[in-house]
């Protein structure tokens, strides 16, 4: 077989056409019985710089060129020398045959070569391989082979950011949809799932699927792989209903599947929250979610019943539940909990009662969704927030959370929900709880925060604690060197106005404590005020007369 090899390689390089063939068979047969060795003695004797020639002659030969070098190009120490011999430029070029076998070759060819490398497939996507490879795939989807070799393809340049916009100018969507159609084994509406999850991650296209009727195909293979536990048919079951979550994120898509709440879609899409098959159930409280992005869905949701639903979910989950579930009910509720109108209907439903169920899970991504629900939920709402204030076991649980340093999202929800049950409630009994659970720290700690609008959060959740139990509270403020913070805070010239507008408010409600008074004389806080009496922003500079005027009368 070498002596053969060797003799067909010095042929190669010497041949006129007619004993070509010969050689190319001679070359395919030692590569299938040894491919390493043998792509090693073709680069050692320079064929590979014969190959684009070869390539551009078009003729009966072309297809084995193309086979050899798909079959040396699966060697990865191959790679680098095939683009180095200029075999890219003709290899696209002959994507444009009409031999089906030679554009089967030259595709192996140059997936193989680009095989793992971003930057040779982007290099793919600027010669305009994209349109070439949809328009095969248009033409000759009688043929498998060819089209499996396109969909691999486009699985590969799918992944590439740049790749998005090329494949939105041509009709991609419509001959997946067209395809996908037609497919009954498995393996091959796998492929297309392939192409179509990374495809569908830009808006434009997600748009072009869903005109393209690709939601109808999904939801037809939910139905038929429902009830079905055969491997192959729950991740097919799996995949199609992620694909329908993954389509609703676009704006335009969402809007245009949800017709208003009255599209067979979104009704659909309903049904499957109330499913035994916990799949299904999880795409259905996302898809809610998904719809849930704008005040005119959340309304009509909340008022045709779709919160008793999402609560009937969350209660078969208490105990022992599927957390990806819990936490996609629980954003589901959030979201829908965001218009104003909607919060008392929702407090009436019950909501609150079943998230407080939830208080007792240890997953932090639940804890979040949960923190964030009630948030929404009492934002504007006196009497909830009262309620929910003076739970003592929530209160402790937040304080709880306060110190969770390893989840971030935790921590700060916890703060925040924490400064809303009082700025929300404005209520004495509320504050005195929050001081009894040892939350003040926190919010003291929570004014020192990166983000202005938690720091001013807390402050005007502190300015109501000094205002309704100063007694109560004195002791913890000291603790917390409240005074110090808020000297920082006025002395920083970082700090937003409404900031320093709302330390001074605090510094005026905490005089009537004697220590803190002392520490605030201590600190000479009359010149930090009487500097801001000129400050740009007027409604500061005029709350630092105020300021001023107190701490001058109380010196």
């Amino acid at each position: 077989m070498a002596d053969n090899l060797s003799e067909a390689l010095k042929t190669l390089k010497l041949s006129s056409a007619d004993s070509v063939e010969g050689c190319l068979d001679c070359l395919l047969k030692a590569l299938a019985h040894n491919n390493v060795e043998t792509s090693g003695k073709i680069q050692e004797m320079g064929v590979l710089a014969m190959m684009p020639a070869l390539l551009s002659a078009q003729n009966s030969c072309t297809p084995k060129v193309a086979n050899i070098i798909a079959e040396v190009a699966k060697n990865e120490f191959m790679r680098s020398p095939c683009v180095e011999a200029g075999l890219i430029p003709p290899l696209v070029q002959l994507l444009n045959s009409k031999d089906q076998e030679i554009l089967l070759q030259t595709g192996r060819a140059l997936g193989n070569i680009c095989y793992d490398s971003h930057s040779l497939q982007a290099q793919l996507i600027i010669m305009g391989v994209i349109p070439t490879l949809v328009r095969l795939l248009g033409v000759h989807s009688q043929n498998t082979a060819l089209t499996e070799m396109c969909l691999i393809a486009f699985g590969n340049l799918a992944e590439l950011e740049s790749s998005k916009e090329q494949f939105a100018s041509t009709n991609i969507a419509e001959e997946l949809v067209r395809l996908f159609r037609k497919q009954v084994e498995h393996e091959k509406k796998e492929m297309i799932f392939e192409v179509l999850a990374p495809l569908a991650e830009n808006d434009v296209i997600k748009l072009q699927l869903v005109d393209a009727g690709l939601v109808e195909c999904l939801l037809e293979v939910v139905a038929q792989t429902v009830d079905s536990d055969r491997d192959e048919d729950v991740a097919q079951l799996k995949t199609s209903s992620d694909l329908m979550v993954l389509l609703l994120l676009g704006d335009e898509s969402m809007q245009k599947l949800f017709e208003g709440g009255k599209g067979s879609v979104f009704q659909r899409v309903l049904s499957w929250v109330p499913s035994n098959n916990h799949q299904l159930q999880l795409a259905g409280a996302l898809a809610i979610a998904n719809f849930a992005r704008n005040d005119g869905n959340c309304i009509h949701m909340v008022d045709t019943g779709i919160v008793q639903k999402l609560l009937e979910l969350l209660d078969r989950h208490v105990e022992e539940g599927n957390v990806t579930v819990q936490h996609a009910a629980l954003s589901a509720l959030r979201n829908l909990a965001i218009p104003v109108v909607n919060k008392s209907k929702m407090l009436l439903a019950g909501v609150s009662d079943v998230v407080l169920k939830f208080l007792k899970s240890e997953m932090p991504p639940v804890q979040f969704k949960l923190l964030g629900t009630l948030r929404m939920l009492i934002d504007t709402q006196a009497d909830a927030a009262e309620q929910l204030g003076t739970n003592t076991k929530l209160v402790e649980r937040l304080v709880e959370w306060c110190e969770a340093k390893d989840h971030a999202g935790v921590m700060g929800e916890s703060n925040r929900l924490l400064s809303a049950l009082i700025r929300h409630s404005k209520s004495k009994d509320v504050v005195r709880t929050v001081i009894q659970g040892g939350g003040v720290k926190h919010l003291v700690i929570m004014a020192t925060s990166e983000h202005m609008i938690m720091q001013n959060e807390a402050l005007v959740a502190l300015g109501l604690i000094a205002a309704l139990d100063l007694d109560c509270a004195e002791k913890d403020f000291v603790a917390a060197n409240l005074v110090q913070v808020l000297h920082r805070l006025l002395t920083d010239e970082h700090s937003a106005p409404e900031i320093k507008y709302n330390s001074m408010i605090l510094i005026c409600s905490i005089m009537g404590s004697e220590p803190l008074h002392k520490e605030v004389q201590s600190l000479a806080f009359i010149d930090v005020v009487s500097g801001l009496r000129s400050h740009e922003n007027k409604t500061v500079a005029h709350q630092a007369s105020l300021t001023e005027q107190r701490l001058t009368a109380q010196s």
